[in-house]
């Protein structure tokens, strides 16, 4: 090994140095979690994120062989947001996310994937969508809130950010009602439990998948909450009987194929984290993301 030992790596996601927008494909934290709907705190989600991501800059991907540190990558540090207003933080980040070409994001809560969408679907169209979660997300308003964290799939098929026919949610499992659940699935989404998962393994997830986004451009949402508290206990709404970490990273590996062009990361919680267990999964679900489109030369 060569460099600094891995408690001293700077404080950058996998230390890169780069700090400019141009880079190929641009990190940013959203240190925002005004939309949750039980425990908040997913505000420092990006920090965390970063801080954990030491871990993974000892050498290439041992599937892939590159190193995504080594890429042109930069991590252009945390989007602005309004203190204390959703409206307000949504545009900002709608705003600021426009000016990326390849982003890759740290929640921060769920809502801040809708002005993710948003920006996204204007500069290349409605992409398809991976979701990993235990909940839908498309509840028309969340406890009276309309762009709260559990309605930010509702928001992105009803404005036509997405192709709901090419969407697939992984890891559902989560009380709803009926109404939801039906409303998602006439939308054309196709829906995997956690159980299903389970049952099925992660290969043939993989090929659902694929089946289901075909050749197109796809976006990436992974909510750390789709793994089992056992293995993500630092997330404001866990869920038990969620995936495994080597579940979720067998998944995402059986997904090089896909086109995609852009990612995030959300709902990681820190203040009830345990030995950086849940920072470390979703700093090594980015990495896996990194690595698959580096390895594949797909995305922009």
């Amino acid at each position: 090994m060569t460099g600094p030992p891995t408690y001293a790596v700077p404080p950058s996601f996998l230390g890169v140095g780069r700090r400019d927008p141009a880079a190929r494909y641009c990190v940013a934290g959203i240190p925002f979690d005004i939309g949750t709907t039980n425990r908040s705190g997913a505000r420092f989600g990006p920090s965390a994120i970063r801080a954990a991501s030491r871990m993974l800059v000892d050498g290439a991907h041992p599937q892939y062989w590159v190193d995504p540190a080594s890429i042109d990558i930069a991590d252009i540090g945390d989007f602005a947001t309004a203190l204390g207003d959703l409206p307000a933080s949504l545009a900002l980040i709608e705003a600021q996310a426009q000016k990326i070409e390849h982003l890759i994001a740290f929640g921060g809560d769920h809502s801040i994937t809708l002005p993710l969408l948003r920006a996204l679907a204007h500069r290349r169209g409605p992409p398809a969508l991976v979701h990993f979660d235990a909940h839908v997300d498309t509840w028309p308003d969340s406890f009276g809130q309309a762009f709260g964290h559990g309605s930010v799939f509702y928001h992105a098929i009803q404005e036509g950010l997405v192709e709901p026919r090419r969407m697939i949610q992984v890891g559902i499992r989560s009380p709803m009602s009926r109404e939801v659940h039906d409303w998602t699935l006439a939308r054309g989404v196709t829906i995997i439990s956690a159980l299903e998962a389970h049952e099925m393994g992660p290969a043939a997830v993989a090929a659902r998948i694929r089946d289901t986004v075909g050749d197109g451009p796809a976006y990436l949402s992974f909510d750390i909450d789709v793994l089992d508290p056992a293995f993500a206990p630092g997330t404001g709404t866990p869920e038990i009987g969620g995936l495994a970490t080597w579940q979720a990273q067998a998944i995402l590996r059986g997904l090089a194929k896909l086109k995609f062009i852009g990612m995030d990361v959300v709902e990681v919680a820190p203040a009830y984290d345990v030995a950086e267990i849940t920072a470390l999964a979703g700093a090594t679900v980015a990495w896996e993301y990194l690595c698959l489109i580096a390895s594949a030369g797909a995305g922009a």
